[in-house]
């Protein structure tokens, strides 16, 4: 029996599934384009296989773990790494068999879905997770993990992947998107340009990330000039290696234009330490509007990802640091926080920039008719929380009316979990197929245009907009 049904996230009504269906057909098959995501660049520079089933799907994956923690199941006994190097399950056999035995929390979830994918799809497994099948399941996908067809290149490969893009720090010395480019393996996987550590004066280490920066460029970044100049050059330097975009993850979308005085003044505190936290956010705010004159010059597309409060457990954070599933999403604003930096450079015909959003209401009060008229914005997909069949559906009814289509830019998975990927995808193409089925069946969307549009959405937006 499969695990999945074939018409699964499709409308129910018979003949509207039967146009989405005829979509979905057309273009499930399509190349992957992951614009944006946290897959690890060693596995692509090694290709070594990966250990075992646990640390495949449990361990590394926080929508996986969240959830069992919210039913009282510890850190440790998932074999999450502490910070302290203090001690947590070895045993992968265990890992997987706490897993398995609480299999049922994800019901009805994303995650429920893109498990459920990997294990059907990827390892051809036709019977359901539980606590009894647990064995059979872990014994069945470490056979399959010791072939080399699992392998990292391998899979990358069978998934279809024409391009993926890995996010780095701005001080990473990249030496394994180097290895990748030296090896004789041709799959495409660039980096880009994560800076949130050297523009954000609360973030652990500001000071030393920011010299440590100067010392990779040459370039004194104890002024305020300097500094600006060696962003540039960890730009150029991320562009070697395939860069196309940088990505921002502020907690507000807050941009700020200052005078050069001014904007140097609060540089000077900031590197001192001495900021207030009002003034903290101002700089990151600044170094914003910063980034998009940047981009006007090198060409990278700018990924404004705000509104998320990381790490909210003060204890999870010490034990085990950041992306341990207590990130929660808050309110935003992007009206007035985006103003300083459109009025600066929004018409601009060669800046691209793509807005993320956790906080749903500000999708047709404020995203959509902001993409809808300033050229240089673009919306992102439904991100994290809202990555979702139910996500998907609420994005495209509340921004499609006011942004339309092409002030999207299709979909980006934003994964660490590598065989959720083409799960990922797949969930999105049904999704879109099934809000397009939806608009040829009520008369506002001819067939032929919806084949086009299905195209797009699913293939063209982003390799066009990331410029792959």
């Amino acid at each position: 029996m499969a695990l999945l049904d074939e018409d699964r996230l499709l409308p129910t009504d018979p003949g509207v599934r039967a146009i989405s269906r005829a979509l979905y057909d057309d273009i499930r098959d399509l190349p992957i384009i992951s614009p944006h995501g946290h897959t690890d660049p060693r596995w692509f520079a090694e290709d070594a296989a990966f250990p075992d089933p646990a640390r495949l799907f449990v361990t590394p994956d926080h929508y996986v773990f969240r959830m069992l923690v919210s039913q009282d199941i510890a850190l440790e006994d998932l074999g999450v790494p502490r910070e302290d190097g203090g001690p947590v399950e070895q045993d992968p056999r265990k890992i997987w068999r706490l897993f398995a035995g609480n299999y049922h929390l994800f019901r009805a979830t994303p995650s429920r879905l893109w498990l459920d994918y990997s294990f059907q799809h990827v390892f051809g497994i036709d019977r359901a997770l539980s606590a009894e099948t647990a064995d059979w399941y872990y014994d069945h996908i470490a056979d399959c993990l010791s072939r080399p067809e699992f392998r990292p290149r391998a899979l990358f490969d069978s998934f279809n992947i024409e391009a993926i893009a890995t996010t780095e720090p701005a001080t990473d010395d990249l030496k394994w998107h180097r290895m990748i480019r030296e090896s004789d393996w041709n799959g495409n996987v660039v980096t880009a340009y994560r800076p949130d550590g050297v523009v954000d004066p609360e973030a652990a280490g500001f000071a030393q990330n920011v010299a440590l920066m100067g010392e990779q460029t040459g370039f004194d970044t104890s002024s305020w000039a300097g500094y600006l100049d060696a962003h540039r050059a960890r730009r150029a330097y991320f562009k070697e290696f395939g860069a196309t975009s940088t990505d921002h993850g502020h907690l507000s979308a807050r941009t700020e234009d200052l005078g050069p005085d001014d904007a140097r003044a609060l540089f000077d505190r900031a590197l001192k330490g001495d900021c207030t936290a009002e003034e903290a956010d101002a700089f990151r705010g600044q170094m914003l509007t910063e980034m998009a004159r940047m981009s006007l010059d090198d060409g990278l597309v700018m990924q404004i990802h705000p509104g998320c409060e990381r790490s909210q457990s003060d204890r999870v954070l010490a034990r085990f640091g950041r992306d341990k599933g207590f990130d929660i999403p808050r309110r935003t604003d992007y009206v007035d926080a985006l103003a300083p930096l459109l009025n600066a450079v929004g018409l601009e015909p060669s800046l691209t920039v793509v807005l993320f959003t956790l906080d749903e209401s500000t999708y047709a009060r404020e995203l959509a008719p902001m993409a809808g008229v300033w050229p240089c914005l673009r919306l992102g997909p439904a991100w994290w929380f809202h990555d979702s069949p139910e996500g998907m559906r609420r994005y495209r009814e509340m921004t499609t009316e006011s942004a339309g289509f092409y002030n999207t830019v299709g979909f980006n998975d934003d994964t660490r979990a590598f065989c959720s990927i083409p799960a990922r995808h797949d969930v999105a193409r049904r999704v879109d197929c099934a809000y397009l089925g939806t608009l040829v069946a009520t008369g506002r969307l001819r067939e032929d245009e919806a084949h086009e549009l299905a195209h797009e959405l699913t293939y063209g937006l982003a390799k066009t907009t990331y410029k792959f």
